[in-house]
């Protein structure tokens, strides 16, 4: 198995409590104003759904790993069953800044026959200060991984561990059409998850503060008496320049 480290520092702390306080869909917005990338780009696809909701948005710095669960691994099938077993891993997940989160690509034919999070290792990787997983794969055990606040989001549940083993860890992850590599800077909530350019993190608390009030200018136009179709394009065209 390989491992990598971290190759990126994380964004001051203050930074990612103020991605906390916004939702994944306006930190989208943001993101497409600045032009940094295509707007058909840096985010998961519908696949992958939250299935276990913390109190705030997910916001954590990604380690990746790639499993299987279809087919026993070659070297030992007997220990599959237990993942704890394969942990020399750890101290490279701890080399990337908290709060963590895990990039899980099941790579086979058809991903998410077995599961790769459930209670215990929920509670196994909150110790080691992740706050969440997100799979292409499957889940299991979910109320007790809600219970803990413990974010999830998966494309499938399963009652099965199957023949879950790690095959790569730290290298980079394809998971809902968006590649993971370590250290990226996610953020997610029910909308989907999606990835933060590190050039711009601190720029979006104020970008977002920005469209919100133009958003409430055309919310609040809308519901007035003096609403009218001109006046609609005006304040259009106001926010447009």
């Amino acid at each position: 198995m390989n491992a990598g480290s971290s190759g990126r520092a994380g964004a001051p702390g203050d930074i990612v409590e103020q991605l906390r306080r916004l939702d994944s869909c306006a930190v989208a917005s943001a993101i497409e104003s600045t032009g940094i990338r295509m707007r058909n780009e840096g985010f998961m696809d519908s696949s992958i759904r939250c299935l276990s909701a913390g109190p705030e948005p997910l916001v954590a710095y990604a380690f990746p790993l790639r499993i299987s669960t279809a087919e026993p691994p070659m070297q030992d099938p007997f220990r599959a069953r237990f993942t704890g077993v394969r942990n020399d891993w750890w101290e490279n997940l701890l080399g990337v800044p908290a709060p963590r989160v895990l990039a899980v690509e099941d790579i086979d034919r058809h991903p998410g026959m077995g599961a790769f999070l459930g209670e215990v290792h929920a509670n196994i990787f909150k110790a080691l200060g992740c706050v969440g997983v997100v799979t292409n794969g499957a889940v299991r055990n979910l109320p007790a991984v809600q219970a803990l606040g413990f974010h999830v989001f998966a494309s499938n549940v399963t009652v099965s561990h199957a023949y879950m083993h790690i095959v790569e860890a730290g290298e980079p992850v394809r998971i809902g059409g968006l590649t993971v590599r370590t250290g990226d800077l996610l953020h997610g909530d029910q909308h989907g998850v999606l990835s933060i350019p590190p050039q711009i993190a601190g720029q979006l608390p104020q970008i977002a503060a920005r469209q919100r009030r133009e958003k409430s200018a055309i919310i609040d136009f809308c519901r007035s008496p003096e609403f009218s179709i001109e006046g609609l394009r005006r304040l259009l065209k106001a926010n447009r320049d």
